[in-house]
């Protein structure tokens, strides 16, 4: 297939053009320098040939989603927009460079860097949330670096409102990193398709390859569409992953979005447990703060605008140098983008629970908005100490049974933001978690089904845990307590 040129660079007044970055389907991307304050920047420019009154809408509609966005630290800067002498519009935007993009190719980045790259992307993706932003085209090639070795979130070009989303009748897509959903016409976009393409973009980065591709295998759209419908996911083939990892991730690629994270805060909390686990040092969450807020709210006919943001566990929103995680010697694996295909795209529901299977049943995570399940590692069947009396003490654990689970749930005694939940079963398995409901899946599991199921609540706090919540059981057959 031949490649496009790339159009004439515009003349844009107090801007020297350096040389060509890219080309796409719609727009060219240049590298200039801005001559006060002098910088490089990168320069997107709309290609003549598609320039139409709803395109500079379209285009219109993306600057001001960027530059609205551009405040979290993990987006893109968008510096200015306009149009030039010759009638195209363009943003100027901050240059960065693609280096990640070229690294999963070649080689594997260490599951330090992976786990970082993943909490901060995704605190972007939530930001764009909860400011009723899809992004709709989250994957490797859209993370970009900055000179100081943060990993930004860029491309808002197909990004819609999560309102406007239910009443698109059309969606660009990039195959392999597309929920199943979307792919094959039930959904336009969703929160719980966004969750699929973070767990798809990372599962690239870790792999060297999309979760479906098949080295030695055709990868052509239609094959790789096939396996994203109905093949069970690929081992990621690496044996420094660690379990808990490939768990998270399988998770968020589960084929039905019901059993996905239900946000990507859901996401990151499980993340920062892996790291947790590893013994890193935890990537902070990047969240608007409070008084943010006022200022987002903007212009109420501007239908781009950020509303509604709201702070939960709030960190600094400021840039930090990254330091490199040890790198690892291993053979790269290759991996084949498929081509970007604009499909039409019915109305659709949302999606919310999420399910893991862990110790032999299957325990379904159940996040709320401040805390949102972390998924343990089967830990120790040893009987709870008496605990560490200084930790606060769940209370009043409650549990429900029906529809083949039981749900236990609590109240937050008072959790730091580090704080997790350690949730025990008397059967020995146990869980890490953020969230304060926790569910057994009892209809997979005809054993159990006859035998009361038993829980503990206690809060870990710096590798502490405080004393053990009142032992609470739960007749699954009668759903007597």
């Amino acid at each position: 297939m031949a490649v496009r040129l790339p159009s004439t660079p515009p003349a844009l007044p107090g801007f020297s053009y350096l040389r060509p970055l890219g080309a796409g389907g719609f727009a060219d991307v240049f590298l200039y320098e801005q001559n006060l304050p002098r910088r490089q920047v990168a320069v997107k420019v709309l290609l003549a040939e598609v320039v139409s009154d709803p395109v500079r809408r379209l285009f219109q509609a993306e600057a001001n989603l960027m530059a609205q966005l551009s405040a979290h630290p993990s987006v893109l800067t968008v510096f200015q927009a306009g149009v030039s002498a010759d009638g195209r519009p363009f943003l100027v935007m901050e240059y960065c460079s693609n280096a990640l993009d070229q690294r999963y190719r070649s080689g594997r980045l260490p599951v330090s860097e992976l786990l970082r790259i993943g909490v901060t992307i995704a605190s972007a993706v939530e930001t764009a949330h909860r400011a009723g932003v899809l992004h709709r085209d989250i994957k490797p090639s859209n993370i970009l670096i900055t000179a100081y070795g943060h990993p930004v979130l860029s491309d808002f070009g197909i990004a819609a409102t999560l309102g406007e989303a239910e009443e698109s009748d059309q969606v660009g897509l990039s195959i392999p990193w597309s929920a199943p959903e979307v792919l094959f016409d039930e959904s336009p976009g969703s929160v719980a398709a966004e969750v699929w393409s973070l767990g798809a973009t990372l599962y690239t980065l870790l792999a060297g390859r999309s979760p479906f591709e098949l080295p030695g295998d055709r990868n052509g759209p239609a094959q790789l569409m096939a396996r994203i419908q109905k093949t069970a996911l690929p081992p990621i083939g690496r044996p420094d992953v660690p379990e808990r990892l490939e768990l998270v991730l399988a998770r968020a690629l589960s084929k039905r979005p019901e059993r996905r994270q239900a946000s990507a805060l859901e996401l990151i909390r499980e993340l920062q447990a892996v790291e947790a686990e590893l013994g890193l040092a935890q990537t902070p969450l990047e969240l608007a703060t409070a008084e943010w807020e006022a200022q987002a709210a903007g212009d109420a006919d501007d239908q781009t605008r950020i509303t509604g943001l709201v702070s939960v566990d709030a960190q600094p929103a400021r840039r930090q140098r990254r330091e490199p995680g040890a790198a690892r010697t291993a053979a790269a694996s290759t991996r084949a983008e498929a081509p970007r295909a604009d499909r039409p795209r019915p109305a659709q529901r949302r999606r919310t629970l999420a399910a893991v299977i862990a110790g032999g049943l299957l325990v379904v995570g159940l996040g709320v908005v401040a805390g949102a399940l972390l998924l343990g590692p089967v830990l120790s069947g040893a009987p709870a100490s008496p605990g560490d009396s200084a930790l606060p003490r769940v209370s009043d654990v409650t549990g429900r049974a029906g529809d083949g689970t039981i749900v236990f749930s609590w109240a937050d005694p008072g959790l730091r933001d580090s704080d997790s939940y350690v949730v025990s079963l008397r059967s020995g398995e146990s869980s890490i978690q953020r969230g304060t409901q926790f569910t057994v899946q009892t209809d997979t599991a005809p054993s159990a089904a006859r035998t009361p199921v038993c829980v503990t609540v206690s809060v870990n706090r710096d590798g502490r845990t405080g004393a053990a919540s009142t032992e609470k059981c739960v007749d699954p057959a009668t759903g007597a307590q």
